[in-house]
């Protein structure tokens, strides 16, 4: 009896164990489940073509639609790659007064991650309020050594979204913003990391070709609100005062907006930008974007564009990509464009990471954001939307100096392409939600 008894109560104790775990299995895949939802409200329907880009009305509807309104009075300023990226964030950074505000998707150790340690140290030290947000998964390569060293000098330093189990139904959900706001009154946004990869001019494969700005004037505002967007949610605090939104005189001639989304508010709103611009077109569009996997409303919107006469270029990176899958899913979707008309081209030399968009030769928009449903609506992305002709044929001679180290992909180059590549494009299509 005894030992019967003792068989009967391994066998409870073993059907207990496994409902635990099952229970636990159910959680996780629960949790995970909830990572690749998709928001709850979507665009579902083709943004038709209403307004051009130079329509008072199309600048109305961004503005309404988007949230921030669009405000005169701006100067922005254009920096290509590293060599005179990293320059003008240290030298802004370096001449704070009143308070410096940092958030980043990539941070890594290097050269670069120290030198920019260094000068928000400094400041800090000097008695300027310095606080860094930057992605828990973005910022995996920086050393703790840098974490400590700012810490200890005074700056408040945060990680968004950091793997804990109150946070794991948003560990799909990144900061993938690139903000810096010096004294409320400079601004930088862009491509760049902090990583020695962005160092240098694109000269070779180890460093990366990109695109950064810096804006002056009443727009800076918004970029520091969409800084502290993100703050508030990873730390609960809210900065306020002169130090951080002092008054703004006007810097310059553009008018500018800046605006954000995430898929806890506004998740498509960024994707609702780019269909707008789009859809308003009437002459041309260039895109460079280092991340390039449209879905199906996008194509319809593209298409539609190329087919009252818009001329559409787009440049993409090359083989020289950080994320092969990317590339596969993206190509696995050019034949409807190419077959329209679109002008698709590889960069050769190096990494391309530029997010540009340039409409009419009169709209411009970067930041953040990919042309990708990750960015679309997974990440928490902030851009810069400029309406000045100026600024717009100065980053149409860049685009035009990119496309003389690009490759021209033709219809009839992507239709013969091997059945190999074909089918690991398709392949990787199946997961471009979550790309």
């Amino acid at each position: 009896m005894r030992r019967r008894f003792s068989r009967m109560s391994w066998s409870r104790r073993q059907i207990v164990a496994a409902g635990v775990i099952g229970a636990l299995l159910a959680v996780a895949v629960t949790i995970i489940g909830l990572n690749f939802l998709q928001p709850e409200r979507r665009i579902q329907q083709q943004v038709e073509h209403r307004y051009a880009t130079a329509d008072p009305q199309f600048r109305h509807e961004l503005s309404t639609l988007l949230g921030p309104p669009i405000v005169e009075g701006n100067r922005v300023s254009n920096f290509e790659n590293g060599e005179q990226i990293f320059p003008a964030m240290l030298a802004a950074i370096r001449g704070a007064r009143h308070s410096i505000n940092f958030e980043t998707y990539i941070y890594w150790s290097g050269e670069i991650g120290r030198e920019f340690a260094d000068a928000l140290i400094e400041r800090s030290r000097a008695k300027v309020p310095v606080h860094v947000l930057v992605d828990w998964v973005g910022s995996q390569k920086m050393d703790e050594v840098l974490v400590h060293r700012m810490a200890e000098a005074g700056i408040r330093i945060e990680r968004y979204h950091p793997l804990h189990w109150y946070h794991l139904v948003r560990m799909n959900n990144r900061t993938h913003r690139k903000l810096l706001v010096v004294d409320g009154k400079i601004g930088f946004t862009g491509g760049v990391g902090i990583a020695d990869q962005w160092e240098g001019r694109a000269q070779d494969q180890e460093h990366w070709r990109d695109s950064h700005y810096r804006i002056e004037g009443p727009a800076v505002a918004q970029m520091q609100a969409a800084f502290m967007d993100n703050w508030i949610k990873a730390t609960g605090s809210v900065l306020r005062g002169d130090d951080y939104f002092p008054p703004l005189q006007r810097a310059g001639d553009a008018a500018g907006q800046v605006f954000t989304s995430s898929p806890t508010g506004g998740a498509d709103s960024m994707l609702l930008m780019y269909l707008l611009a789009i859809s308003s077109a009437v002459k041309t569009i260039d895109l460079s974007a280092s991340y390039f996997v449209p879905d199906e409303l996008t194509l319809q919107v593209m298409v539609a564009a190329l087919k009252r006469g818009v001329r559409i270029r787009i440049i993409v990176p090359g083989e020289d990509i950080d994320t092969e899958i990317v590339r596969k899913a993206s190509r696995a979707s050019w034949g409807e464009l190419l077959a329209a008309g679109a002008l698709i081209h590889e960069y050769q030399p190096t990494m391309f990471h530029c997010k540009t968009l340039i409409v009419d030769g009169l709209l411009v928009s970067v930041g953040s954001t990919n042309f990708d449903m990750r960015s679309f609506r997974l990440n928490d992305e902030a851009n810069l939307n400029v309406y000045d002709a100026a600024f717009a044929e100065e980053l149409t001679e860049v685009f035009q100096d990119d496309l003389r180290h690009a490759k021209l992909i033709t219809l009839q180059n992507w239709l013969h392409r091997p059945l190999t590549e074909k089918i690991m494009e398709n392949a990787a299509a199946a997961l471009s939600s979550q790309l």
